[in-house]
């Protein structure tokens, strides 16, 4: 839950995610705040260029209740076991330096000193990255297995087809399992529709914000757009898209017919919560447009209970 939670708040890709080590997860402060800032190393991103990210505050905290129980809880397994020793190759990490290029220092079992900088760390290489615990070797590497090996980013796909299944046999009637292939009973998911709910999320709430929040005419929306972009590039920079085109023909287009803005304008003057609530503009879009699900609606068993 704590992968997908991140996923579904952040956009970022199953491999940006994936391959995160624990010291680049945001960390939250005790004065609050509901998003936090993040950084993906380039050597993680499709482009080859570090990319910044905002991940909301509940998502956080479930990645450190995750860190806290199971991923503890594997980890004192294999260090009981002694798969830690046994793996061929192993750093670990003495030192990572801030300021504007991170430098990775570590040393291996041989004693051997190495060192690279953070951006230019290869997935393959960040597994192997270790830091002496109270206990003994731990993984720098945040996702692990239940044999608290690092989980590989390619291996999530299988999670979500095995939680897609589960979802269909139970929320399937059991007078149409097999039989009809017009009806969809159950929800489907993967790494990259959390990453599709991020970016209509942002952009049904950016256009809201601007159209409500602030109140902006037209003039007022064409001044602001030309000074610090529209909510479609806006959106473009939050995926790490090269392009506007690139975000409008994968992620938007399915909404786009929409006319959001004015589905939208429910009010004259502005909205009078810096959040509204947007629920049924969401099951709208859900209901009227093709390859988008509603989850709330499709979460129910045959039976009628949740």
């Amino acid at each position: 839950m704590a992968f997908v939670n991140v996923l579904r708040s952040s956009g970022l890709r199953r491999a940006e995610c994936g391959s995160l080590l624990t010291f680049e997860v945001p960390g939250r402060r005790l004065d609050g705040g509901r998003y936090y800032v993040g950084k993906v190393a380039a050597a993680a991103t499709r482009s080859k260029k570090v990319r910044t990210f905002y991940v909301a505050s509940s998502a956080i905290g479930d990645v450190e209740t995750y860190m806290d129980a199971s991923r503890a809880l594997a980890i004192r397994g294999a260090q009981r076991k002694g798969r830690y020793e046994r793996l061929p190759e192993v750093r670990i990490v003495t030192e990572v330096t801030r300021g504007l290029k991170p430098m990775v220092h570590w040393v291996d079992r041989k004693g051997s000193a190495g060192r690279m900088l953070l951006n230019e760390l290869p997935v393959e290489e960040r597994m192997v990255l270790f830091t002496e615990g109270r206990r003994g070797l731990e993984p720098l590497w945040l996702w692990l297995n239940e044999q608290g090996l690092p989980f590989r980013p390619h291996s999530w796909e299988a999670v979500f087809h095995n939680t897609n299944k589960r979802c269909e046999r139970i929320l399937t009637p059991p007078e149409h399992r097999r039989l009809d292939p017009h009806k969809v009973w159950a929800p489907y998911a993967t790494p990259h529709s959390a990453r599709h709910s991020f970016a209509l999320y942002m952009l049904v709430v950016l256009n809201h914000l601007m159209d409500q929040k602030w109140g902006l005419t037209p003039e007022e929306r064409r001044d602001f757009r030309l000074l610090y972009g529209d909510p479609w590039f806006m959106v473009q920079n939050l995926l790490g898209h090269s392009s506007r085109e690139v975000t409008i023909r994968h992620y938007l287009a399915p909404v786009a017919d929409l006319q959001l803005r004015s589905m939208l304008a429910t009010k004259d003057g502005p909205a009078a919560e810096p959040t509204p609530d947007l629920d049924s503009v969401f099951t709208r879009i859900a209901r009227e447009s093709e390859g988008i699900q509603d989850v709330d609606a499709r979460m129910q068993t045959a039976d009628g209970s949740r």
